[in-house]
């Protein structure tokens, strides 16, 4: 957030060496970068070579001299390869989180120079000399393996540790976390991970805010993942320099990576997020609209919730930025906004969100400080004294997650300081850590020879904890909520990742600009940190730095709706004249914004039971078109369209001025248009008109999409009242979940399960259901199937009873066992009270094939 309006006198209590001149449009702007790259010594990597080789219990090691290979079986498709030295413990980071996997059975063969192990799923083999891995499936194609033609395939140069991977042309890369770049494919590409306060960054920034050092590979159709289980600032080389190899090295560390099977993406994110943790399901009212700016008075927060409510535009959630705090120190409150906090808490429906830093302002006369010091808990220079650097409160020091001591002692004060007094989601910023040091040569974050202690007391360089810094600050914070709030799911919004963050917080892609440029860039960020097991994801809707013009904001609400995270956040500092707000640029982008913000409230039970997919499988909500059409190759560079939950394709204009564009409809299904119901053949780009007001989206075909009526925020009804919106031509299927929405009540097993199924019959469509689980005291009443582009059905019946025949939705709606047809737009709607036991069979006298109508463009 490091910036400054040049007409504006300064009001810093720091001395803020690196500034950033701002005018309303934004004339400069800053992202702050690392120390230069480490470049790999080519001429320098090892040869290694094993001499013996001897079984374990859940692998295979090999003696390579100074080192040790381990090759450990942890599940049919999933393998860990480390290379250490002789002696080195085997650890695991933080981002591990299962470790008591089950060895498969396995068979082993030892060849003159190679060593092949064998699982259910996969060959794995070992040349000896040189050394190198190599992975099969069990039809015996590669999936994976070493690049040996420099005979150094892995190893140490200068304690780099490195992977040299062979590829071919066709294999295309996707994941590595929050990345820049207006593409979502990532061959070709240099990419970085140094978790660094990037505000304003570009398509061309190499480092920003997170690290996640996982990616796929897609090759012939199928999919492979590795994760480099590896802190130390690492770099990747996607066939950068060659199409025949690609690799990834960090600047320290242990060279120990993951390696997992497809062949499907799904079933690499899956083993990726079993191995890292999955998102836990998130209390839905963080799933509705958040508003934010860096700076509104108490008065405005107030004021924009009550205009909210009045101009009946739905909203969830008010955050408050770091302005709450007296004098930005952490864990206390502004008198004048805990007044505005209490009167928000009190409006109903309203959430509350606080920011929190880690730095922690060195001043003798603040509790929190002097606890840290008397207690040895912040991070320490070379000398051994505390760092003490300038961040938002001027001076401070920094906590050192890595001691389990100091992780309980934030986490108290969370919990006694912000959830106690009512706040219900915390939001953690500047904790890659950012420090504002950059005229001391220390690259905006703590010396890399500074160091924290973990319980064991071992000393822990700054080099190796910093990109872990945010995500054990997470841990600290969600271990809040079990002292605060025991039964609660816990909301965290986060800035910093690394591997495995995912299963405490949601992230958001930082301080992006109101431009274009980001606008479009976001989508493939967002995709590759949920290709990432970050499902949890979003932007600041209208951009955070500059100023978005009406177009701008209009286009990005459209889109800002359907993201997973979706939050109005911008800098209201730099010009109070400015306002983001939906209403904030005429009467016509206010009518778009509500438009898609009531549908984002519509699709509230198909969007919470996304992220119930998430959270048992890793999938992403807002998902690339690849994750489920790997063998269509029209998708693999698709960037700017994408999947949100498995039955809607959104297709958003990123680009000032067009008010058409291109949509690439995926082969293997049909399509319907959604506005106009108009049905297309996929395997086609087909041009679509978008005016301001007019996003595209696209159904898939037999495909079952659940919805309520529009609420003002979540919880505001009960939900009694569930639409099916239906799109059917063989048959389409739904399991429904259905829990309290709030609570860790569903953990001991209180939800229901309902499964849909709808299937076309000749004449007729059949309606049945059947309770998987029913553990929830489920306040529905009704189920309205809406079927589409149907003709005027003869009779609806289930069994011997008889549905009536209605005129209206709102008779439909009101009459148990009736039907409603609307002619205008061809829609068959069918009211089937809860407990109706019997399948509905919707008749019709002559139905017509629907593929009669079908559009190839």
């Amino acid at each position: 957030m490091l910036k400054v309006k040049k007409s504006l006198r300064a009001l810093f209590v720091v001395t803020i060496v690196t500034i950033v001149a701002l005018t309303s449009n934004i004339n400069a702007a800053f992202a702050a970068e690392p120390d230069p790259d480490t470049p790999l010594n080519q001429e320098n990597l090892q040869k290694l070579s094993a001499t013996e080789v001897k079984k374990l219990e859940n692998g295979v090691q090999f003696d390579l001299g100074e080192y040790n290979a381990f090759i450990r079986i942890y599940s049919e498709d999933l393998v860990k390869v480390s290379v250490l030295k002789d002696g080195q413990e085997e650890k695991d980071s933080p981002a591990i989180q299962k470790k008591d996997w089950k060895t498969p059975r396995f068979k082993t063969t030892d060849g003159e120079n190679e060593y092949t192990i064998s699982t259910k799923e996969l060959t794995i083999k070992i040349s000896k000399s040189p050394f190198g891995v190599k992975f099969l499936d069990k039809q015996g194609n590669v999936i994976n393996e070493d690049y040996m033609k420099n005979g150094a395939s892995s190893g140490y140069e200068n304690g780099k540790p490195y992977v040299y991977k062979k590829t071919s042309k066709d294999e295309n890369f996707y994941g590595f976390g929050e990345q820049t770049g207006s593409t979502l494919n990532k061959r070709g590409k240099s990419l970085g991970m140094w978790n660094m306060d990037s505000y304003g960054y570009t398509n061309k920034t190499k480092y920003v805010y997170a690290s996640i050092p996982f990616f796929m590979g897609l090759k012939d159709g199928k999919a492979y993942g590795i994760m480099f289980d590896n802190s130390h600032r690492s770099y990747y080389e996607m066939a950068s320099k060659s199409d025949d190899y690609y690799y990834f090295y960090a600047n320290g560390g242990p060279l120990t990576y993951y390696f997992m099977n497809g062949p499907e993406i799904s079933d690499v994110l899956e083993q990726y997020t079993e191995l890292t943790g999955k998102i836990k399901l998130p209390p839905e009212w963080s799933l509705g609209l958040q508003q934010s700016a860096w700076a509104y008075t108490p008065e405005q927060l107030v004021d924009i919730a009550k205009t909210y409510r009045d101009k009946k535009i739905p909203l969830d959630t008010l955050n408050f930025d770091i302005d709450y705090m007296d004098g930005y120190r952490v864990f206390t409150w502004s008198d004048r906004y805990k007044n505005a906090f209490k009167e928000i808490e009190n409006m109903k429906g309203l959430h509350t969100v606080a920011i929190n830093d880690p730095g922690v302002k060195k001043d003798e006369n603040y509790s929190i400080y002097n606890e840290g010091i008397e207690n040895n808990y912040f991070v320490k220079q070379s000398d051994g004294k505390p760092y003490i650097g300038p961040v938002w409160p001027g001076d401070s020091a920094f906590p050192n997650f890595l001691n389990s001591d100091v992780k309980n002692w934030w986490s108290d004060h969370i919990a006694s300081s912000l959830l106690n007094e009512g706040v219900d989601g915390i939001w953690n910023d500047m904790n890659e850590p950012a420090v504002f040091n950059d005229a001391d040569g220390y690259f905006h974050t703590l010396p890399l020879d500074s160091y924290g202690e973990d319980d064991q007391n071992n000393k822990v360089l700054h080099s190796e904890f910093h990109n872990l810094y945010g995500h054990l600050e997470n841990e600290a914070t969600y271990d809040a909520w079990k002292k605060s709030k025991p039964n609660e799911r816990p909301f965290i919004l986060t800035r910093d990742m690394f591997a495995g963050s995912q299963r405490y917080a949601a992230i958001w892609t930082g301080d992006s600009m109101s431009t274009w440029e980001h606008l479009q860039m976001s989508l493939p960020m967002n995709m590759n940190l949920g290709l990432s097991g970050a499902s949890f994801v979003g932007n600041d809707i209208g951009g955070f730095g500059g100023q978005a013009n009406s177009e701008l904001f209009a286009r990005w609400i459209e889109l800002g709706s359907f993201l997973p995270f979706a939050r109005v956040h911008y800098d209201q500092w730099s010009d109070r004249n400015y306002h983001q707000e939906p209403w904030s640029f005429g009467k016509d982008v206010e009518n778009i914004s509500k438009k898609y913000i009531e549908m984002r409230y519509q699709l509230m039970p198909y969007l919470y039971n996304a992220f119930k997919d998430a959270s048992e499988t890793g999938k992403p909500v807002q998902q690339p078109l690849v994750y489920h059409y790997q063998e269509d190759e029209n998708t693999y560079n698709i960037s700017d369209q994408f999947m949100f939950g498995d039955s809607m394709m959104l297709a958003p204009v990123v680009e000032e001025g067009k008010t058409s564009r291109e949509v690439y409809l995926p082969e293997g299904e049909t399509w319907i248009d959604y506005w106009t119901k108009k049905e297309y053949e996929g395997g086609q780009t087909i041009s679509v008109d978008a005016p301001l007001d007019h996003l595209p989206i696209f159904m898939k075909e037999d495909s079952i999409v659940p919805t309520r009526e529009v609420q003002q925020h979540t919880g505001e009804k009960d939900l009694t009242n569930l639409v099916l919106d239906t799109y059917v031509d063989d048959e389409a299927s739904y399991s429904f979940y259905e829990d309290d929405s709030k609570s860790l009540d569903h953990e001991k097993g209180e939800f229901d399960v309902t499964n849909f199924n709808i299937e076309q019959k000749r004449n007729k469509i059949e309606f049945s259901k059947s309770l998987e689980a029913d553990h929830f005291d489920s306040k529905i009443e009704q189920y309205t199937i809406k079927l589409n582009n149907e003709e005027a059905p003869e009779k609806v019946q289930a069994g011997g009873n008889k549905y009536q025949k209605v005129n209206s939705l709102d008779d439909l709606t009101n009459t148990k066992r009736s039907f409603f047809y609307d002619e205008k737009t061809k829609t068959v709607y069918v009211n089937i009270p809860v407990e109706e036991k019997k399948k509905v069979q919707v008749n019709f006298n002559n139905k017509v094939e629907v593929n009669a109508n079908l559009t190839n463009n």
